[in-house]
């Protein structure tokens, strides 16, 4: 049994003993402590937290233990149900709430649940808010309310549909194009709550031909649920027939979202984010941002119209802190997350979605004809295992040194940027490891300079 305890929330496996996985005690004493800071922090005068769930087996246990304690410490709950963890951070707003609880595990297997903890504006808490979290839990510096404060319930299954609605009012997503293209699509939604949501997105978008690849939320994964290449082997297959244009892929929560091509071939995922720029920015000057471990090819696409790309340390919170410092236009995760302020401050497939087949419908070209354009890159991610008594950071310092005559980023561990490829190294903040990922202008380049920082750092660690 797995619990982590971490700034943006609890994660863990379901079951075990207190403690040790996410149990009941513990998600009644870590909401007791988001109940807790929220009231001490929020600046908008509502009594409202929202609550939002993706279609996990645990899911409706795990939302009645987190309503039930809200309602304790004094809260209004408006419970949102089955829905994406971008539909939960929009309804804050909407909603006027204090604040959100998006409970999702997001791509991990279906025994692992989560709690996302948003702040009034349906963001992550930062850095400081959610280690203050972790300490009133740790103290459990909490008081639940008398009987004739205790907080209110209501059911409100209307969210899906303002998300959708919020989508379509963009100026850059063009209904009337991709009404016209006629696209033939696929989808394969996990058997989560994208299954919901996507089939209603593309009815509004107008695409009529839409076939679907486990759209059930039933929360039984039918495959590892990362949308990553090596987990959708159906969908690829499936593309493979010939008989669609494009295929979207999205994890459990929805914030995510891979491509596959009309030949069944995969877009990329660092590609998602580097497309949909590309439209922005055809339309809307501004800078662009995304995080140290993304592909360089959103930094050449940014140049290409003038523009200045601006890199974060990695985590959704760090790239939207970053974008709103330099007012970027367009931002977001080489995942396959896409975060679009003109839309809100979160990564949302559905305004990836939309704002891709605009992109596609006014290029009118094939989805590889569209990838073609574009920089190639490709990325190595490998890892180097330490023992728990190494200085990891004297390593990192050391490595710095070394390649001081590169240009070099240590707002997040070491990125040492060459030429024609980089190298990011990271440590777990959870583990003696550090991560290491390459990029350069082929697979094998990419591996062979990942391997060699790799000899440097072993050779350190001795």
């Amino acid at each position: 049994m797995t619990l982590i305890k971490s700034i943006s929330g609890i994660r863990g496996t379901i079951g075990g003993s207190a403690g040790e996985g996410l149990n009941p005690l513990d998600i009644v004493k870590f909401t007791s402590a988001y109940a807790t800071l929220i009231r001490k922090t929020c600046t908008v005068k509502s009594n409202k937290i929202v609550v939002g769930r993706d279609a996990r087996l645990s899911g409706e246990m795990v939302k009645n233990v987190v309503v039930g304690t809200l309602m304790g410490m004094g809260w209004d709950v408006v419970d949102i149900d089955l829905a994406s963890t971008p539909t939960t951070e929009l309804a804050v707003t909407m909603e006027g709430a204090s604040g959100g609880i998006i409970l999702t595990a997001s791509h991990n297997p279906k025994q692992w649940n989560a709690l996302k903890l948003l702040n009034e504006k349906g963001e992550f808490l930062n850095k400081e808010e959610g280690n203050e979290v972790l300490r009133i839990a740790e103290a459990e510096a909490f008081e639940y309310a008398e009987v004739d404060k205790l907080g209110t319930y209501r059911k409100d299954l209307t969210y899906n549909q303002k998300h959708i609605d919020s989508v379509l009012a963009l100026d850059l997503v063009d209904v009337e194009a991709i009404r016209k293209a006629d696209f033939h699509v696929a989808i394969d939604c996990v058997n989560s709550v994208g299954g919901i949501i996507l089939p209603q997105l593309f009815e509004a978008l107008g695409v009529k031909h839409v076939e679907k690849l486990y759209c059930e939320p039933t929360g039984n994964f039918q495959h590892n649920p990362e949308p990553l290449e090596k987990n959708l082997g159906d969908i690829m297959n499936l593309m493979k027939a010939g008989k669609n244009d494009v295929a979207f892929v999205v994890d459990p929560d929805v914030d995510r979202l891979a491509i596959i091509c009309e030949d069944g071939r995969m877009y990329g995922e660092e590609y998602t984010l580097v497309s949909v720029a590309d439209y922005i920015l055809k339309h809307t000057p501004g800078s662009t941002v995304s995080n140290l471990s993304s592909t360089r090819a959103l930094r050449d696409v940014t140049r290409k119209y003038g523009q200045e790309y601006f890199a974060s340390a990695v985590g959704e919170v760090n790239v939207t802190t970053k974008m709103k410092e330099v007012g970027a236009v367009i931002g977001g995760e080489g995942n396959g997350g896409v975060i679009y302020p003109a839309s809100h401050y979160g990564r949302d497939a559905l305004v990836g979605i939309a704002l891709f087949l605009s992109h596609l419908a006014h290029e009118g070209k094939k989805v590889s004809e569209l990838r073609a354009t574009y920089p190639a890159y490709f990325m190595a991610k490998n890892r180097v295992d330490l023992t728990p008594d190494t200085d990891v950071d004297a390593i990192l310092a050391k490595v710095k040194e070394i390649y001081k005559n590169e240009e070099i980023n240590d707002i997040d561990g070491v990125k040492i940027d060459f030429p024609e490829k980089w190298v990011h190294l990271r440590k777990s903040n959870t583990e003696p490891i550090i991560r290491v990922y390459s990029e350069a202008h082929t697979q094998e380049e990419a591996e062979e300079i990942g391997q060699q920082i790799m000899k440097v750092i072993a050779e350190l660690a001795k």
